[in-house]
């Protein structure tokens, strides 16, 4: 990775220092390092609806009361606060395994390793019949998914320079959709396939066989860490003492971060809480407003949950591209004006009743928009980590990307109570102009010799 920005400058290494051609920039996707990247995002994205979505159908059909697996969707917090061990992640070794694999593929290895347990461990137990095993294993998933996500978005910000971060998080983000694809709709295509005709309702060994194929599922990104190499990570100065030690990987970090960019350091970490805002409060209601407004969930996964990450995938592909050939600040400052847009279409879409192609239309901009958003912004929080604490530094802005929208959207329905579905809609994409002003900020205290 490149050099970190000068003390005072904001996310220089954002920028290439030259333009390159569409091929060029075109060609990267089909680097090593891309492949392996689209490989380990669906490793990533796997677990993430089997904590969520997925589980909580499977909790349901067995008879579990909503108001628990309302306190059981509690366990997502582990993502939230990834941060708080991603300092372990970034500086110790493990015994045997770093010193045979190196310090990134060891930590991926051992999550991956918890993962599949976890999901094994998910699928042995019914719920029905005793509910805490699965909680806790759930709980184990959920924490080694994060621990995981630590030590890939780490492997990532190292395995190529800047002007690439941007193609990487493409690939990435493309083999996570896909992974959630087949965590969500593929899990509950195989639980109904393996259900025994004529049978009762709710059958443990449907579940069982789903969340064991869930479990394979995480092999090809194993062999993935086992046949890559390490990155080249910078050399670390040995700590002489354990207060030491503890300094290096729970305040260097933080300090370092503040001490390169200094009073810009304060724009940069409230671009990043309010960046994504409009998605996330917007896209807590959108589920309920399709059925409110009358499509049915044959209609709502064939156009959102399929149609729609196809988009995504195409537009994260053109993100990074665009990127790439034009620079991060702007697909960033672009990305924010169609994220904020494509909001006010949906309000548009509340006043079309049941119009599929009206709603084919709506999902075909806002995903568009929403993953070419998605790849600058990875590309934009990659930029401003050091080398040396990358694990620690990405965790911790994308934790924070997500504690300020989430507790928004919580409230999201008394929003749609109050207003209806336009004015929510509307108030969601003016909830994107701050992240407007934010942009452009960050984009004029730029070094003139990065603007291309």
């Amino acid at each position: 990775m490149s050099s970190p920005p000068a003390s005072g400058s904001p996310a220089s290494d954002s920028l290439p220092t030259t333009r390159l051609s569409w091929g060029q920039s075109l060609k990267v996707y089909l680097e090593p390092a891309s492949l392996r990247m689209f490989s380990l995002g669906f490793s990533a994205g796997l677990p993430l609806l089997l904590v969520f979505g997925t589980l909580s159908f499977w909790l349901r059909e067995a008879g579990i009361d909503r108001t628990t697996i309302g306190f059981l969707s509690w366990i997502g917090l582990a993502y939230g606060f990834k941060w708080a061990w991603a300092p372990l992640v970034d500086r110790m070794p493990l015994p045997w395994l770093t010193t045979a694999l190196g310090r990134r593929r060891s930590w991926l290895l051992l999550s991956q390793t918890v993962i599949i347990a976890a999901l094994v461990g998910m699928a042995l137990h019914d719920p029905k019949l005793s509910l805490m095993p699965v909680v806790w294993c759930a709980l184990a998933l959920a924490f080694a998914s994060a621990t995981q996500d630590i030590a890939l978005d780490a492997f990532r910000i190292e395995s190529a320079d800047a002007n690439r971060q941007a193609a990487l998080a493409a690939t990435y983000q493309s083999g996570y959709r896909l992974a959630m694809i087949w965590a969500g709709a593929g899990a509950l295509w195989l639980a109904s396939r393996a259900e025994t005709p004529q049978a009762a309702n709710y059958q443990h060994g449907a579940w069982q066989f789903a969340y064991l194929v869930m479990a394979a599922s995480m092999l090809p990104g194993m062999l993935t860490v086992l046949f890559s190499r390490e990155p080249v990570a910078a050399q670390l100065p040995p700590a002489r003492t354990p207060a030491l030690w503890l300094r290096g990987a729970l305040i260097d970090p933080f300090a370092d971060f503040l001490q390169r960019y200094g009073r810009q350091a304060l724009l940069i970490l409230a671009l990043i809480s309010v960046y994504r805002i409009s998605d996330v409060v917007m896209g807590i209601m959108a589920n309920p407003f399709y059925v409110d407004m009358g499509y049915s969930k044959a209609e709502v996964a064939g156009i959102s949950k399929f149609y729609g990450v196809i988009m995504t995938l195409l537009g994260a592909f053109v993100g990074g591209a665009l990127a790439m050939r034009l620079g991060v600040m702007r697909v960033l400052m672009t990305g924010a004006v169609l994220s904020a847009a494509s909001n006010l279409l949906f309000a548009w879409l509340s006043t079309r009743g049941h119009d599929l192609q009206a709603l084919i239309f709506v999902i075909s901009a806002d995903n568009l928009s929403g993953g070419l958003a998605s790849a600058a912004f990875i590309a934009y929080l990659s930029s401003l980590t050091h080398v040396n604490y990358s694990a620690t530094q990405y965790a911790l802005f994308s934790s924070l990307m997500l504690l300020l929208p989430k507790f928004l959207a919580g409230y999201s329905g008394l929003a749609v109570d109050a207003l209806g579905y336009a004015p929510f809609f509307v108030g969601t994409a003016c909830l994107g102009l701050p992240v407007l002003l934010l942009v452009w900020l960050a984009m004029r205290w730029q070094r003139p010799a990065d603007r291309p």
